[in-house]
């Protein structure tokens, strides 16, 4: 776990850092050196514009850990607020809101985006409303299932007969008890995030030139994958190696929390 979370550190430091840690401009092209293998010059070669792929993948960090940490997290804002005030009042209220998610869930995600962003348009923006509103509805049901078990403890009765209203019981007794779920559970929307923007980017639904993630540069690299297989194989281990993080943290915060709550 720690590992992991060095890692995804240090990919947070080259996202914010990443024009002063490039050798080269992540768009400038040297026509002349236009699809060249790994060398000292081009550590990881060149693209078919003779653009750098090391830059090219340090900016395509900056773009998709932006993206996918936005996303995660207003997934986790929206699934959080629906699925509290559904577990918590419950009745009919709980009933219509679990029918409206289970409509929703029915429908394919990748259906979802594709409608998004044909209505608000491809790039950075499309893509994160539309990862934004597929990704909150497991959130929902998640902490619905919590709200509905913490609300019967005994803290909470205590409370609600000392005269606390209903929204300060949600906001200081059983949210904060949330916590533990909504930090393994963000840990794990990321790399899914990740990786929707990669497949969406790949299959020419995502980001568009000039803007580059992971993705954008994979399926520049899959055009070129029988003689050039440098372009998509850097690439492809970044998605790999850090989705691969990501999973270890959030198996590793799991352990931590469950023994905390077994204690």
């Amino acid at each position: 776990m720690i590992i992991s979370l060095v890692f995804i550190i240090a990919l947070c430091v080259i996202s914010l850092l990443g024009d002063f840690i490039s050798p080269y401009a992540h768009d400038l092209q040297e026509t002349q050196n236009s699809l060249a293998s790994p060398s000292f010059e081009h550590w990881m070669g060149t693209d078919e514009l003779g653009r750098d792929l090391f830059s090219r993948l340090i900016y395509g960090t900056r773009v998709s850990m932006a993206v996918s940490l936005l996303t995660a997290l207003s997934a986790l804002f929206l699934g959080t607020c629906y699925g509290a005030i559904s577990g918590y009042v419950g009745g009919r209220v709980d009933n219509w809101m679990m029918r409206g998610i289970d409509v929703l869930y029915a429908i394919p995600d990748l259906l979802l985006i594709i409608l998004i962003t044909v209505v608000i348009g491809r790039g950075i923006t499309g893509i994160f409303l539309a990862l934004s509103l597929v990704g909150w509805i497991t959130v929902a049901r998640l902490i619905r299932g919590e709200v509905l078990r913490l609300k019967e403890n005994a803290y909470v009765e205590a409370a609600r007969a000392f005269g606390a209203t209903h929204l300060r019981i949600l906001l200081r007794h059983i949210l904060p008890n949330t916590i533990g779920v909504l930090i393994v559970t963000l840990t794990f929307r990321i790399p899914s995030a990740i990786l929707a923007e990669s497949t969406l980017s790949f299959i020419g639904l995502g980001l568009t030139p000039p803007a580059a993630s992971w993705g954008t540069l994979a399926n520049e690299g899959w055009k070129a994958l029988k003689f050039y297989p440098h372009l998509i194989l850097f690439p492809s281990l970044a998605i790999f190696i850090t989705m691969l993080a990501f999973n270890f943290l959030g198996d590793g915060l799991r352990d931590v929390f469950d023994v905390n709550q077994e204690k």
